[in-house]
């Protein structure tokens, strides 16, 4: 899809990438793994953060900012960084807001999602809304839609320790309280009423996620993307995009994969109709987090400074 300018080196279903008995057969939990590419020996980390900073507005502004500034590049970027926030002395939520927004950028070009909560604008705004998912989209397919309910993380590692952490925080994201919030956030804001869909479609997804209904009812239409950015020696040790160097990194992810839904169907128990959602599991290496962090933030700074 336009836009999506990483290559893909796997995308297909757990089932169709895994080694473990355990998992074959397992066709709604799916992999997508993405790297970035390599310029004069290095990493090219201008072009990540270009993309995080083409993807910014739709993620830190509400559809209404975002339409008020069409046309004007520069003031949505100003307008973009004053609800972000420095996380260069949060240890344990940095770059986080680099995860939310690379997911969204990732949900429009490569899932074709519409935005219907831009969550760094609420999170800023209404602290009400500040926990739950980390980004909330709708994907429209005819008449009919999805609800994708995302989580994004950026580790040093992930390791299994790693992994574990980020079972914890999806399957806590699933209790019927929190998916429950999550549809009455998407009612309440003006965000739905903005998108460009058929007003028939619209009455849908409203009647569909009123909270007077069964959350059972929706269990097939939630999608859960998991980001995890995450540093990594192989990146930081190559210097080329050779056929080595893919065939290692889509090795180490279909590991990572493996080991993953390993943890999660071992905890799914606690979530009623765990096997009708669908699981998307996304990874991304880099070289070094501290040096994308550091540029993310000094750029955040620049454009708060503008207003």
């Amino acid at each position: 899809m336009a836009g999506l300018t990483f290559q893909i080196l796997v995308d297909d279903t757990l089932a169709g990438v895994t080694s473990t008995s355990q998992l074959i057969g397992v066709v709604n939990k799916r992999v997508l793994s993405l790297i970035n590419d390599f310029e004069d020996a290095e990493w090219r980390y201008p072009k990540f953060q270009s993309y995080l900073w083409d993807n910014i507005a739709q993620t830190a502004l509400s559809e209404k900012e975002r339409s008020a500034l069409v046309d004007q590049s520069h003031s949505c970027l100003v307008a973009a960084a004053q609800n972000l926030k420095l996380t260069d002395k949060d240890e344990i939520g940095k770059g986080s807001e680099i995860a939310e927004v690379f997911l969204y950028g990732l949900m429009r070009h490569r899932f074709g999602a519409l935005p219907v909560v831009p969550k760094i604008f609420y999170k800023q705004n209404v602290q009400d809304n500040a926990k739950g998912a980390d980004s909330v989209h709708i994907v429209v397919d005819g008449d009919d839609f999805t609800l994708w309910f995302g989580e994004a993380k950026f580790y040093n590692s992930i390791t299994d320790v790693r992994l574990d952490s980020v079972v914890d925080s999806v399957m806590n994201s699933l209790s019927t309280d929190k998916l429950k919030k999550e549809n009455a956030i998407i009612t309440s804001v003006a965000d739905l009423d903005g998108l460009s869909i058929a007003a028939n479609l619209r009455s849908k997804i409203k009647a569909a996620l009123d909270n007077r209904d069964s959350i059972d009812n929706l269990k097939s239409k939630i999608h859960i993307p998991i980001l995890l950015l995450h540093e990594c020696p192989i990146t930081s040790n190559t210097k080329d995009l050779t056929d080595a160097y893919k065939i290692e990194i889509a090795t180490f992810h279909k590991n990572r994969a493996d080991a993953y839904f390993l943890r999660q169907i071992a905890k799914s128990k606690s979530v009623h109709k765990y096997d009708d959602l669908n699981f998307h599991l996304i990874l991304f290496p880099v070289p070094n987090k501290k040096k994308i962090v550091d540029a993310f933030v000094q750029a955040v700074a620049f454009y708060k400074g503008q207003k």
